[in-house]
């Protein structure tokens, strides 16, 4: 009898183990969220460029170019602001262009330009960046120009 109380318990342990190991994964999937789109064609929203765009928990990655390609990160944390913009054209064909106002010197304003789901990622955007900053413990990431500083 004692067995079989035995059994039962290490079923239920392990049975509770699986069950936080699933707990587990679904907070890392959540966390390890990441949208891949293409630009597009503002007529008829049809992907037929070169440019790429990856946003992911910790950066924005913009791949451009078919023989030449250019690569451009940007950390969330440096991000700002972020603006929404949809002309006519693309709020019928279900596009939009995403700004993001960042701290980065290379590349101070980023464009998502003409993509699908635009409002989500936005709205993933300015969630991710805030969590980003808190995680750094930075406050601000203003571009500061520090060749002033030799003029003096």
């Amino acid at each position: 009898m004692t067995e079989e109380i035995k059994n039962k318990e290490d079923k239920v342990d392990k049975i509770k183990e699986g069950e936080k190991m699933q707990e587990e994964t679904k907070r890392t999937e959540e966390k390890e969220k990441e949208y891949v789109e293409r630009k597009r064609w503002v007529f008829l929203g049809l992907p037929f460029t070169f440019t790429k765009y990856t946003i992911n928990d910790e950066v924005i990655t913009i791949d451009t170019g078919l023989l030449n390609t250019v690569e451009n990160d940007c950390y969330l944390y440096k991000v700002q602001d972020v603006e929404l913009q949809t002309s006519l054209m693309e709020r019928i064909f279900g596009l939009g262009t995403v700004a993001c106002y960042t701290g980065d010197n290379t590349h101070p304003q980023l464009y998502l330009e003409h993509i699908k789901h635009a409002k989500e990622i936005k709205n993933f955007i300015l969630s991710t960046s805030e969590e980003a900053r808190r995680k750094r413990r930075t406050l601000n990431t203003l571009n500061i120009d520090a060749d002033d500083l030799d003029e003096m």
